[in-house]
């Protein structure tokens, strides 16, 4: 199928170099609460993240941010999934937010590493009951003959806390994305769209320059 003639046409906003914040963390903020104010956009914090095997395979999926500040990005996970065996290998990470109603991508490009057990606790308390079994039972990107193996396995799990709070599993927990270069991306018309980019120096200053589209 042939898709090349399909074409839009982006015209709902700018972005100058004027505008921006100094810290990319500020204005990721603002972007970020323009995509939550947007009803259009129903999942704002998803975020596709890109690792890389020990072999140098590329794999892509879509995480959820859970909190970010000016140290860097948190998502969730198990320990033992695909992703966390390429981190342990190879931190190096990219993760990019695309709001499309806004016409607005987000790039950051960093390391990743483990937060602390009592980071992932706190976060962990805060989650339904029901993700916190679904943290026990999955063995993560590992093969399985059916679906009927997740469902006794629940039971499983269900029955050993029946009694009470469900504890933290010690392959679970989050990952930090300590961010190099950050890409603000805004679609102009004529595909002449505004980029900016965000660059970590020695100082921990960061220096902003326009990138051509």
């Amino acid at each position: 199928m042939n898709i090349g003639s399909s074409t839009h046409e982006y015209i709902k906003a700018e972005l100058n170099r004027d505008e921006l914040a100094p810290s990319p963390f500020q204005q990721f903020e603002i972007w970020y609460k323009q995509a939550c104010d947007s009803a259009d956009i129903v999942h704002p914090n998803a975020m596709s993240l890109a690792t890389v095997s020990s072999q140098g395979t590329p794999t892509l999926r879509t995480v959820l941010l859970k909190m970010f500040d000016k140290e860097g990005f948190i998502f969730f996970t198990n320990y033992e999934s695909r992703k966390s065996r390429h981190i342990q290998n190879n931190p190096n990470v990219s993760i990019l937010f695309l709001w499309k109603t806004l016409e607005r991508q987000v790039t950051i490009t960093g390391t990743a590493s483990k937060i602390s057990t009592a980071e992932s606790l706190k976060y962990f308390s805060t989650r339904p009951r029901g993700s916190q079994l679904g943290a026990w039972i999955s063995d993560q990107s590992s093969v399985i003959s059916s679906r009927k193996i997740l469902e006794q396995k629940l039971q499983e799990i269900k029955n050993r806390f029946s009694s009470g709070k469900i504890s933290l599993p010690s392959f679970w927990g989050g990952y930090r994305v300590v961010p190099k270069t950050i890409e603000f991306w805004q679609g102009r018309p004529s595909r002449l769209n505004d980029r900016f980019e965000y660059s970590l120096n020695d100082d921990l200053s960061w220096t902003i320059e326009r990138l051509a589209p």
